[in-house]
């Protein structure tokens, strides 16, 4: 995987179209004034949890005694199920700020609205399949996290520009490629785990 796909697939599952309509909800009750500041904050924070998953994930595989293929399957599945969820979006669970003004801290725009689960197994796979490549994998992740960043800051003009239906058809167009990168990802675990049930012990 090159620099640039990796930026692009994280780009993917942070998902800053389909984050904008949630961060508006969710910050509406902040003054204006204020709101910018606290998304970067928010912003910031997800990089540096995202930059620590990348940096121990080799640490941690080896020490859950986890396989490169299983990783990539479990990381598929939950890529696939995200893209599923773009595609064919459904009502959930929405967040909000708990009374008043109060801003939210860390939770829920930090994680797990921008960095997830999902990008987080995505970092620990390329970790762990290309530990010597951290610093190229480190400038995806800043790549992803300032395109996320500067959509999300720019959410109220896209949202009038391109309005609802708009939103939801670029997000829906995101999705059906990442459907693509999660299957890949599945096809990819499970031909290392037949090559690795080929190889003699």
């Amino acid at each position: 995987m090159t620099l640039f796909s990796a930026a692009a697939t994280l780009l993917l599952i942070l998902d800053p179209f389909g984050n904008i309509a949630l961060f508006n909800s969710i910050l509406g009750r902040i003054p204006a004034e204020r709101r910018r500041r606290v998304l970067v904050r928010e912003v910031i924070f997800a990089y540096v949890l995202l930059i620590l998953f990348l940096l121990v994930g080799g640490r941690l595989l080896g020490f859950l005694g986890l396989q490169q293929s299983s990783l990539s399957i479990a990381g598929g599945i939950m890529l696939f199920m995200i893209a599923i969820g773009m595609v064919f979006p459904k009502s959930g669970v929405t967040f909000g700020a708990e009374s008043g003004d109060e801003e939210p801290f860390i939770v829920p725009l930090a994680t797990p609205l921008i960095a997830g689960p999902s990008g987080m197994a995505f970092l620990l796979l390329l970790a762990s399949q290309h530990p010597g490549r951290l610093g190229e994998w480190t400038l995806a992740v800043t790549a992803a996290s300032a395109v996320t960043a500067a959509i999300l800051i720019l959410g109220d003009r896209l949202l009038g520009l391109l309005g609802n239906r708009g939103m939801r058809a670029i997000e829906r167009l995101m999705g059906m490629i990442l459907t693509l990168v999660a299957v890949q990802m599945i096809l990819n675990g499970l031909s290392l785990y037949v090559a690795n049930l080929r190889t003699p012990v």
